[in-house]
């Protein structure tokens, strides 16, 4: 199994620490509003990262964050806190803001049919092992006190960089929005790991410290949950391409110098998900989330397959007309995987041939652009019985988790599904003999049974109207 490492910047071998079991870190969600589509991609690349590993005979602990407090509006330690903004706006507390976002976040994990990590925890939890994390950054020298708040020095360490590849100079004060440099900093690139004083003075939570009342940054939490739920060595810490740099930066520097060795061997992160007018933002005002999606009519696990059909490092262009190819796909996927009858015996060999074909895609960087197409050489191939196609797409959806053999309730029978594949097939030979009386006939007795029929480049699809 091979994956693109950001830390080496290529594609290598993946070996885990411990063979016998996978440690996995991910980057969890601020809870201060709906996670919209963009957010969801990165979280659909972990799924697969999972699942291909669980694929490959791995077991896996995954734990992820909750982040309930102390992300502030920029990557710069300045700007108002995005938890209390909200609870403002909405005239609740954080807790409860907190609460009904991470409830929502969760919902969508099974629309679209992302595994929740074994742990989850939030932020708010482990305050205590932050202020403990701290006093030993101070203790050796790595983080210092300047009016009010606590800083890492950045000028400590040799490649403050490592995970960028950037020298200082190169980098920006913030990556999201342009802010004024912090006057109580050393060196441009410090970060703080306790606040008692920031540009708003009502800060809902607040907690006892040795540094005063205040509340932790927001890049400590990561390091602590990680470490106490995985341990001083970490195989994969996941997120988006926007978390490289400082959040993950920023969990390097401190968790390092804290430990005093390498702390993490493989980072993974997802490309953006663009719309016309660049990146999803949740600052942007409107964005789209999956019960938007729903709204319009959308089945959340066509959002997954367009996912699927590009590859994770390359930025992905969302378009409602990208959105309706998927979905036309994935219904016909579904039309066809539901048709399929077990009938045969397992043909061993072939269904050992496919299984490594898609084994091999998968496993070369998670591309499951060539994953889905084993999927549809196996569909398609003549000579291979029904049964060891189910056998076969029941193995794939582990890992894809498209539903591909799941009915849903408005499902018609096998019976009706059969009937109606004929008549399109009898319909398309029509049309290859210019036959149109018949194919229209055929597509009128179709429609008046209430199925529609819709001709793409694909093929013709249908749907109940």
């Amino acid at each position: 199994m091979k994956i693109y490492n950001t830390l080496t910047r290529k594609v290598e071998e993946f070996i885990p620490i411990n063979k016998n079991i996978v440690k996995m870190y991910t980057c969890g969600p601020t809870v201060y509003h709906y996670a919209h589509i963009g957010n969801l991609r990165s979280y659909i690349m972990e799924d697969i990262l999972e699942k291909t590993l669980i694929y490959n005979g791995y077991k896996v602990d995954r734990v992820m964050n909750i982040t309930d407090v102390g992300h502030l509006s920029s990557d710069s330690d300045s700007g108002e806190d995005k938890m209390v903004k909200s609870a403002k706006e909405k005239k609740k507390s954080v807790l409860d803001i907190a609460k009904f976002y991470t409830d929502a976040f969760f919902k969508d994990f099974e629309k679209l049919n992302i595994k929740k990590p074994e742990t989850i925890e939030p932020a708010t939890n482990l305050i205590s092992d932050y202020i403990e994390l701290i006093k030993v950054l101070i203790k050796k020298g790595y983080a210092y006190f300047s009016n009010g708040n606590v800083y890492f020095d950045t000028s400590k360490l040799k490649d403050y960089y490592v995970l960028t590849n950037h020298k200082e100079d190169e980098m920006v004060v913030g990556v999201r929005q342009g802010v004024e440099k912090d006057p109580n900093k050393k060196n441009q690139a410090d970060f703080v790991l306790w606040f008692t004083k920031s540009k708003f003075e009502d800060q809902e939570l607040k907690w006892e410290s040795p540094w005063g009342l205040g509340y932790p940054g927001w890049h400590i939490e990561c390091s602590c949950i990680s470490m106490k739920h995985l341990g001083e060595y970490l195989d994969i810490h996941c997120g988006g391409v926007d978390n490289i740099f400082p959040h993950h930066t920023n969990e390097i520097a401190q968790s390092e110098a804290y430990l005093g060795h390498k702390w993490c061997n493989y980072w993974v992160h997802c490309e953006h998900l663009n719309d016309k007018n660049g990146k999803m933002s949740k600052s942007n005002g409107d964005f789209l989330t999956i019960s938007l999606l729903e709204e319009k009519g959308y089945n959340p696990l066509s959002y997954r397959l367009m996912c699927l059909q590009s590859h994770y490092r390359k930025q992905l262009i969302f378009t409602f007309e990208n959105l309706d190819n998927a979905e036309q796909t994935y219904k016909k996927l579904k039309q066809k995987t539901l048709s399929l009858k077990k009938e045969g015996a397992l043909d061993n060999n072939k269904f050992n041939y496919y299984k490594n074909e898609f084994l091999n895609c998968i496993n070369d960087d998670m591309n499951t652009s060539s994953a889905l197409t084993v999927l549809y050489n196996v569909l398609t191939d003549n000579d291979l019985n029904e049964y060891t196609k189910i056998e076969l797409v029941k193995s794939f959806d582990e890992v894809l988790s498209l539903d591909l053999l799941k009915k849903d309730v408005h499902d018609l029978d096998d019976k009706t599904i059969l009937y109606i594949e004929e008549k399109i097939k009898l319909r398309s030979k029509a049309k290859e003999n210019k036959d149109y009386l018949t194919a229209d006939k055929i597509r009128d007795e179709l429609l008046n049974k209430g199925i529609l029929l819709k001709d793409t480049k694909e093929g013709t699809v249908w749907e109940k109207n």
